[in-house]
């Protein structure tokens, strides 16, 4: 049976493997499997790879991102909404210290070229 009062911090180490199933995901997470295929409409994020029969295979990133979306609604007392929006602004926030990041260093490597060449 699984256990909603579970924290994050009590739920088990993700094993070392590609792909996980939905049951694996469901254990591992402590949703059930409905949850996670309900979770798959409302959070774009959540993609999960279908194979054969539509069965669903799960990546070590979707098992993290369940995880934060659990801890968010579970834990936190999220709505839906709530966290979707929290999820896509810290997407966005990375985004913009990804892209920030590699201005730098394009800046960087301009400002050594043009030392080069002068």
């Amino acid at each position: 049976m699984l256990e909603l009062t579970r924290n994050v911090s009590d739920l088990p180490v993700i094993p070392g493997k590609r792909y996980f199933t939905i049951g694996e995901v469901s254990e591992l997470c402590a949703v059930k499997p409905h949850v996670l295929r309900y979770w798959e409409q409302e959070f774009p994020q959540l993609r999960p790879i279908k194979r054969r029969g539509n069965r669903r295979y799960y990546q070590r990133q979707d098992v993290i991102l369940i995880r934060q979306i659990r801890g968010l609604l579970y834990e936190q007392g999220f709505t839906i909404s709530g966290a979707k929006q929290h999820l896509l602004g810290e997407t966005a926030g990375e985004d913009m210290q990804k892209s920030q990041q590699l201005i730098r260093q394009l800046r960087k490597e301009l400002e050594e070229v043009l030392e080069i060449l002068t």
